[in-house]
């Protein structure tokens, strides 16, 4: 008191003591006015006020109510606002449990079974899935905000928003995040127009964004409900609904997948995204790579080739696929032409569509390839048949009759195949032979094959298992192919063993059969050894007299016994667990798988001699098992053969010329149906299981057709322009969703030759987006229905000015 007085000489302490009193008195019953307004009328803005300040609330109740008519508007609003502003950080930090006596309106039951709500959401989000986040996001706004206005709808796509899809978000954060949101939605007043709200335009879409996904997912629905397979799955009842339920639940496969058989490949899928529609905008640019026009991808990756650790095992010819798939095109070489016609080709090509002359030079003499004007000429030779592959393949026939060429023998593989002409001439004796060789010094071997119309792949024995089903060849050949047979206990023989038929034959015609030099001896010994403890018998040799060379005939077991007689298990057989079916990326092993005894077990018989072995549905496929399409195994194979039947027909409509087709694959085989339905025309079609598909390749082996593992998100191994359709059968739909489009079509542009067509049934999408994609290639359309799931383009000779960064 006596401050007061000391500063202030005109009046006593006494006077200043009231008016304190009063202004704290006036200040005090504005609070308590303005507590009691906002109680009324904004109750979430009370939720906040009220965690600091219930207790001056509760002293100060009666004074306020006292002085409510001195409390002023402008006041009220200015206090409302900066408690806003002072307030709402506070729930940053709060973990979004509040308090029961913060929410003090008549509809505190509401607000809390809503949070309560809310908070159960948030302690879900980590087990759902996006899709079922929406549907749980949008069943919240439903229940709990039914007697709120449609505004309240914004708040909760906000909520859905909130929601982490990753389940290893700090909760605490997530909980906090989800709060505010849930008080976001309390703060709209009740009964406000949404015509008035600021943001009722981003309202309005978010309205549109939840119908448009709904749309969406049920378009979803009736797409997977109208392919192919469904509609297969439909025509059989109960059958197709059982095939779609067990599906969705993922109970075990019917049908194994080469991936899931392949468990030790090394997986290069990225499981990547289509990365949006294709349009005609696609921007295309020519490879910058030292292989030019003949480049492969997975065979030229140089910087792939130098990093490896060694190249004993000729892993520098093997597969090495670059981490992004190409998205350049490839350039042709100068002076291209059509290609010559089957079967003209198999005698001469074009030169500039090859132009490599190093075998002329090379092995001229043998008459493997020469070159003549315009042209290269094929004489027919080989290292081993200088005299013609005709008279070659006579002489094995009568060396051994049980080969029966075109009979019991249909289906080979020539290893080291050279230009192919052995593969190109057993066409006449009604035998295809699955023909491979490595990219390496003998330049461009493979693909003076392929240019010829005769079935080949780059490819090569090395530490890597061929792309191709235990039990497959009726026969492998090798005739001067090179390959270190008896290395490394046997293991790439071992390999062969894996895919020839029991009592297939292997067909060996080398020097070490017929010469006496001491290398070649130290080789024949070890092969005899060798041959003897894999239980191969020891057919017949003999001589060709022409040629002066011999071949050596060894005849696959056709049961157990022998491997179990034998006094040491060398080589060993391979663990029950060794799956012989594994073929992609699958390290190569040096044992023996055993011989199937069970006669329903595949590979227990020989197949039908052909070509009733074409259309008989397989002995070991029966009808417990369900097919592809839903149907029971051999009612699913017949109706694939029915699918196909007038595919002739059908495509000639399309404007496809047989007479100049010579090389076909289907990317997308199931049964085989497709290339069967082909038989009587002068085509070869090399039959693609993708490894992601029911593995189907075995039926088509069983069948006397060929084929081979592959998967679409990676490249082929051959050589560009290599065939004069591709056919793809609800192909493009399916890779969508693990790769993208455009470097699919880099690399069907890179295989299909110029004037080639490409045949697509798919999904409409899909097919709206290959479409576009082939306008950017300035292809020609030739026939496109994209309601009825069809499409036909002829491939022309542009290519783009620009050159890719290298």
């Amino acid at each position: 008191m006596a401050l007061f007085k000391s500063r202030n000489t005109r009046r006593s302490s006494s006077s200043y003591v009231p008016t304190f009193t009063i202004f704290l008195f006036i200040a005090l019953c504005i609070f308590g006015v303005w507590m009691l307004t906002s109680n009324s009328d904004e109750q979430t803005t009370s939720t906040r006020t009220a965690i600091d300040t219930t207790d001056t609330e509760t002293s100060n109740a009666d004074l306020s109510s006292s002085l409510a008519a001195d409390d002023t508007p402008e006041t009220t609003t200015s206090t409302d606002d900066n408690k806003r502003d002072t307030l709402t950080p506070v729930f940053g930090d709060n973990p979004g449990h509040l308090p029961e006596d913060a929410i003090k309106s008549g509809d505190h039951k509401h607000n809390q079974q809503t949070t309560s709500i809310a908070d159960s959401q948030i302690s879900e989000e980590s087990s759902l899935t996006q899709k079922e986040q929406a549907d749980s996001a949008s069943s919240l706004v439903s229940d709990a905000a039914s007697d709120i206005d449609n505004k309240l709808q914004q708040p909760a796509t906000n909520l859905e928003d909130g929601i982490s899809a990753k389940p290893t978000q700090d909760s605490h954060n997530a909980d906090t995040l989800q709060q505010q949101d849930v008080v976001k939605t309390f703060e709209n007043p009740v009964g406000k127009n949404e015509d008035d709200d600021p943001n009722r335009e981003q309202l309005k879409e978010d309205k549109g964004d939840i119908a448009k996904t709904e749309q969406v997912q049920e378009s979803a629905k009736r797409k997977g409900e109208s392919s192919p397979e469904a509609e297969e799955a439909e025509t059989d009842g109960g059958e197709g609904a059982k095939k779609r339920k067990k599906k969705k639940k993922k109970k075990e496969k019917a049908w194994s997948t080469q991936a899931d058989e392949s468990k030790n490949e090394n997986k290069r899928q990225k499981g990547e995204s289509s990365g949006g529609v294709a349009t005609e905008d696609q921007r295309w640019q020519l490879c910058n790579t030292t292989a030019g026009a003949d480049y492969i991808p997975c065979l030229d990756n140089v910087k792939a080739i130098k990093s490896l650790r060694s190249t004993k095992h000729f892993e520098h010819r093997e597969r090495h696929c670059p981490e992004d798939a190409p998205t350049c095109l490839v350039p042709l070489p100068q002076g291209y032409k059509k290609c010559v016609a089957w079967p003209n080709s198999r005698d001469k090509i074009w030169y500039h569509n090859v132009p490599h002359v190093l075998l002329a030079q090379v092995k001229g003499h043998q008459n493997w390839v020469k070159v003549s004007g315009e042209y290269l000429t094929f004489p027919g030779g080989g290292t081993q048949f200088i005299h013609g592959a005709l008279h070659y393949i006579d002489f094995l026939q009568q060396a051994e009759a049980g080969i029966g060429w075109g009979k019991h023998t249909r289906v080979i593989l020539d290893v080291g195949c050279g230009v192919g002409s052995f593969g190109g001439f057993l066409f006449e004796r009604d035998v295809i032979a699955m023909s491979f060789a490595p990219k390496d010094e003998h330049e461009a071997q493979v693909q003076f094959a392929l240019e010829r119309g005769i079935p080949a792949i780059s490819a090569v024995m090395g530490s890597q298992r061929l792309p191709f089903p235990s039990r497959a060849f009726d026969l492998v050949h090798c005739a001067r192919c090179r390959v270190p047979w008896h290395a490394d206990g046997g293991m790439l023989l071992l390999e062969l063993n894996r895919v020839l038929r029991p009592g297939g034959y292997f067909v060996w015609s080398a020097t070490p059969v017929y010469q006496k030099l001491q290398q070649d001896v130290e080789i024949w010994e070890e092969m005899t050894a060798l041959t003897k403890s894999m239980c191969w018998e020891l057919v017949t040799i003999n001589k060709d007299e022409l040629n002066r060379v011999g071949a050596a005939f060894y005849r696959k077991p056709t049961s157990n016994k022998c491997y179990e007689q034998r006094e040491q298990n060398q080589p060993p057989l391979c663990k029950d667990d060794d799956d012989p079916n594994a073929a992609w990326y699958v390290p190569l092993q040096a044992c023996m798988h055993k011989v199937p005894v069970k006669k329903a077990e595949r590979g227990a018989k020989w197949p039908e001699a052909w070509p009733a072995r074409l259309h008989k549905t397989p002995y070991w496929l029966n009808d417990s098992q369900t097919g592809i399409y839903g149907k029971p195994a051999s009612q699913d194979f017949a109706a694939d053969n029915d699918r196909w039947k007038n595919v002739v027909d059908e495509l000639s409509n399309a404007g496809i010329t047989w007479s100049g087709v010579r090389n076909v694959m289907d990317m997308r085989a199931v049964y085989g149906g497709f290339a069967a339905a082909l038989k009587d025309l002068p085509v070869w079609v090399f039959n693609v299981v993708n490894i992601d598909a029911p593995d189907t390749l075995p039926i088509i082996y069983e069948r006397g057709l060929f084929g081979i593992y592959h998967d679409w998100c990676e490249s082929f191994s051959t050589y560009p322009r290599t065939y004069d359709i591709l056919h793809a059968d609800h192909l493009f739909s399916k890779l969508k969703e693990r790769c993208n489009l455009v470097p699919v079509m880099a690399e069907v542009d890179r295989i299909l030759r110029p004037e080639g067509r490409l045949i697509v049934r798919d999904e409409a999408s899909s097919i709206g987006e290959i479409e576009a994609l082939i306008k950017s290639l300035q292809w020609e359309i030739t026939a496109s229905k994209k309601q009825e799931g069809f499409l036909c383009a002829k491939k022309g000779h542009w290519r783009p000015d620009g050159v890719a960064s290298s």
